[in-house]
């Protein structure tokens, strides 16, 4: 049995709003992200992300954030794309009281991994939708960085 090989698909560089803070419960500190625009390059899809997604986030008191993001993308020849991205972000535990306070984090402290998927109604990129994928991202003070791979 062959091994998966992974094959980039685009990177995203996604413009994302202050976060909306809901507030500590006993699940931990709920957070909404509005996502504003960004770009989609790669030598799978081209095009840009539209604005009105967001990132529903979850920081739990151990410091692991579980994410859900939901948002469209918009490819250079015209054809839209939906993107649920669901996953976690996780730092060593001297850096969870720093991610508890909405902080931005170095990037080589963090694990942050993604479970891409693709609904479209466009037959060029119907493909998206019989596939796996997986994300590896980077968070900025108002970018993400995603690196979406191709598991084959």
């Amino acid at each position: 049995m062959p091994a998966p090989l992974l094959e980039e698909a685009a990177t995203l560089n996604i413009q994302v709003a202050e976060p909306i803070v809901v507030g500590e419960s006993e699940k931990g500190r709920r957070q909404f992200i509005p996502i504003i625009s960004g770009t989609v390059n790669g030598p799978k899809i081209k095009g840009k992300v539209l604005p009105g997604g967001a990132d529903s986030q979850i920081i739990r008191p151990n410091g692991l954030v579980e994410l859900s993001a939901r948002y469209v993308i918009e490819t250079t020849d015209g054809e839209k794309i939906y993107i649920e991205n669901n996953g976690i972000r996780h730092v060593p535990e001297e850096f969870v009281d720093q991610v508890k306070a909405g902080k931005i984090i170095d990037p080589k402290h963090v694990y942050f991994r993604t479970i891409p998927t693709f609904e479209t109604a466009s037959s060029p990129y119907k493909w998206l939708t019989n596939r796996l994928f997986i994300g590896s991202a980077v968070r900025l003070p108002n970018e993400i960085i995603l690196k979406i791979y191709l598991i084959n």
